[in-house]
């Protein structure tokens, strides 16, 4: 997975794999809640729908509090959610300090899909009864589900509130097995077991350690026929990307428990993720029918619904749906990268697919979000199940802010590294190798070193390899799921340095065995897993020392640069930007040093200077559309016109939906000879539908002579005649590609 790097000032940031940021529409927990039948499918932000309580109704509860919960439970069982909902609701007014009943209401909102409202009535349970177990565990609940550290906390003050909590063990247990922390994994579920030995979540959990290790588990017989158990095994198949055993149990847990709706949908979802979409749309349409309309659920079906404004591209070895909108403008671009980097690991891993690369391109950010988790909101660029991988486009983020290329040979490199291992791999192997790839193929791509990263390098919350899986699960600052993956980028740089770079594929064939981290260390490094913490961060420290050490100097300096830049002092701006930008030389975003000497030198009609600084700015990774185009203006008139057309050929990898870079380029490329480039761009041209359709294809026809296709040379000129009739330079082009007998 492909990740957002935080750049700047601290803000929310996703907390893990699942964690989403969500927009919600916040009923009233007191008359909302997700009931059938359900209006049409659209994508869902928010549980819940509004509805008044029937005044009958509500005079009917006061009657007694015994037969109103009695009731409650009652229609709850027989899926009356509504119904079930009022009897909450007038059993609630009617015995304001039961804190029991609030959370029973609690539960049930939490099984709808409303943990927000959920959430506010295990606090008012608590508010009433600060010792409450059952509220402690249900905020637990939810924590976990989004990833959030805070459900450890949550479900250890339950067992303090009350010992004989076996759910709360259950919820340790799972995790400890999330964090791959085995031991505690087992420990917690034996203490669940020694309290209810018939504890589903227990067994389940105990039956996955021997299952993740590919060990035969006799737990398994003891879930028998309760679904729960083997859902509960699907899911920590899929936390470890094991995607195919994950559904295998999901297939299991339905065959037990045939409406266990959470399972068909889970069985959708990943079978959807999977490109299996026919058996995944019966799966949920299945779930939805039944009224488990969970986000996910609606989600992805309505996400589906919106597949006929996809196109598929295939050859043998791949295949590529993009937008119908983009696919004329992105296809030559993608389907090139895709082949280059397949060719590039083939070699590299010294293996070959035996089935064919799917990329899915979203111009949508949030149908992005929604392919992948289910939900909007997800922090990631790209995402890989198996052999498909889904990823933004170009025109799904900000100009400038992502590099699509980057992003699809990182998750390219998952797609092999899952194939060589069988999924085996740990993540943070797997996700520091797609990182490292990212550079080992141009050292402009790939992330730069964020404040984010140099903060926890300066606090010491870098984690040792041993358990850096758990910043990718459960982060507990805001930024460690960005610094987890420049840590794991790192240790793979770290590790082909110092032992060469086909340690790597060894390392990777190592964890095919399914060999723990510690082991794989011991055996493929020779040395103790301390020695290699130690070691790598004696090297992380001699790397960045002296921009963690300066970084308070280098920002202060840059508000004085802003300063003195308002103020028009253009040489201390040079003199002053000079002199703080080898302090943090890696920081290449808005309001960047090499912007404020640059912009400078211009002012001082200085191009060669302004030349200079942009160039390490652009070495250095820098990738502003507009800064690279005006880079690029200095170089043509200077007369570097191979440097100019490559610093815009930058741009394709970064934001090719920009006209003007392609007919700029399309015109380097021509200057230079490189027709089959300039082809490529003005087609790009005529891709986008410009005003000036003439110009668009008398330019590609002039690119088709240079390159000796003159057929197809006259095709485009009579198209360019087509919308300007009376265009010269097209009629003299036709005619000189017509005398040559369109040869």
């Amino acid at each position: 997975m492909k990740f957002i790097p935080r750049v700047g000032k601290s803000q929310a940031w996703p907390q893990a794999q699942t964690t989403v940021r969500l927009i919600l529409d916040k009923p009233d927990h007191r008359a909302a809640l997700q009931v059938a039948p359900a209006p049409p499918r659209q994508r869902k932000t928010g549980w819940g729908r509004r509805f008044r309580l029937p005044v009958f109704l509500l005079a009917l509860s006061f009657v007694l509090s015994a037969q109103t919960i009695q009731r409650a439970e009652a229609l709850w069982k027989a899926q009356d959610f509504e119904g079930a909902n009022n009897e909450f609701k007038a059993l609630v007014t009617a015995n304001p300090n039961n804190a029991d009943y609030r959370v029973r209401w609690g539960q049930l909102f939490e099984e709808r899909f409303n943990p927000d409202d959920a959430a506010k009535l295990y606090q008012e349970a608590l508010a009433i009864n600060p010792k409450n177990a059952k509220a402690m565990l249900g905020l637990a609940g939810i924590a976990a589900t989004n990833y959030d550290p805070k459900a450890k906390n949550f479900a250890k003050q339950a067992l303090e509130a009350d010992p004989k909590l076996f759910e709360a063990h259950e919820m340790l247990a799972r995790l400890a097995l999330e964090d791959d922390d085995h031991k505690t994994a087992d420990e917690e579920a034996d203490a669940a077991l020694a309290i209810n030995p018939n504890a589903v979540d227990a067994i389940a959990v105990k039956a996955s350690l021997d299952l993740l290790a590919d060990k035969e588990s006799p737990w398994i017989a003891k879930i028998g026929n309760r679904g729960k158990g083997y859902e509960t095994i699907a899911s920590f198949f899929v936390i470890n990307r094991r995607y195919e055993d994950g559904i295998a149990y999901y297939r299991k847990a339905i065959a037990a428990t045939p409406d266990l709706w959470s399972a068909h949908s889970q069985l959708g979802i990943n079978l959807m993720r999977l490109a299996r979409e026919e058996e995944a749309r019966k799966e949920l349409e299945l779930a939805y029918e039944n009224h488990y309309r969970d986000k996910p659920t609606v989600n992805t079906l309505t996400l589906m619904d919106s597949y006929n404004r996809f196109e598929t591209i295939r050859t043998p070895t791949t295949v590529i749906k993009l937008n119908n909108k983009e696919v004329s403008l992105l296809l030559p671009y993608f389907q090139t990268e895709l082949d280059k980097a397949m060719k590039e690991y083939d070699r590299k891993y010294k293996t070959k697919l035996n089935v064919p690369v799917q990329v899915e391109v979203y111009p949508d950010h949030e149908d992005f979000a929604v392919r992948t988790m289910g939900m909007p909101g997800l922090g990631a660029l790209g995402v890989t199940f198996n052999n498909v991988v889904a990823m933004d486009s170009p025109s799904g983020r900000p100009p400038g802010s992502f590099h699509w290329a980057s992003t699809l040979w990182h998750e390219l490199s998952h797609v092999y590294v899952l194939s060589i291992t069988n999924d085996r791999v740990p993540r943070w192997f797997t996700e520091g190798l797609a990182v490292h790839e990212e550079t080992a193929i141009n050292t402009d791509w790939g992330d730069r070193l964020s404040p984010d990263v140099l903060a926890a390098i300066r606090d010491k919350k870098l984690l040792p390899v041993s358990e850096i899986d758990r910043g990718f699960i459960h982060p507990e600052f805001p930024a460690q799921v960005i610094v987890s993956y420049y840590e794991a980028g790192k240790m793979c740089d770290y590790i082909s340095e110092r032992w060469g770079e086909g340690k790597l594929l060894d390392i990777v064939h190592a964890f095919a065995k399914n060999v723990p981290t510690v082991d794989v260390i011991r055996q493929q490094l020779g040395i103790e897993p301390e020695q290699f913490d130690k070691d790598f961060m004696a090297m992380i420290d001699k790397e960045t020392s002296k921009t963690v050490a300066g970084f308070k100097e280098w920002s202060e300096g840059v508000r004085t640069l802003n300063q003195l830049t308002k103020d028009g002092k253009f040489d201390e701006v040079i003199a002053k930007g000079r002199a703080i930008e080898g302090l943090y030389p890696d920081y290449v975003e808005a309001g960047s040093v090499y912007d404020f000497v640059a912009e400078a030198c211009l002012k001082k009609n200085d191009k060669a200077c302004a030349m200079d600084e942009w160039g390490r700015y652009s070495k250095i990774g820098g990738r502003d559309p507009d800064t690279m185009k005006k880079y690029a203006k200095l170089l043509e008139e200077a007369g570097k016109t191979k440097e100019a057309a490559a610093a815009l050929e930058r741009l394709n990898y970064v934001y090719p939906l920009d006209a003007e870079l392609h007919q700029r380029l399309g015109g380097l490329l021509l200057t230079t000879g490189d027709a089959p480039g300039a082809v490529r761009e003005f087609k790009a041209v005529i891709a986008m539908k410009p005003i000036d359709a003439a110009d668009a294809h008398y330019n590609l026809a002039r690119a088709f002579k240079a390159g000796g296709q003159n057929d197809q040379a006259r095709e485009e000129a009579f198209l360019a005649l087509e919308a300007a009739p009376n265009f010269k330079p097209a009629q003299k082009l036709l005619l000189e590609v017509s005398g040559e007998g369109g040869k």
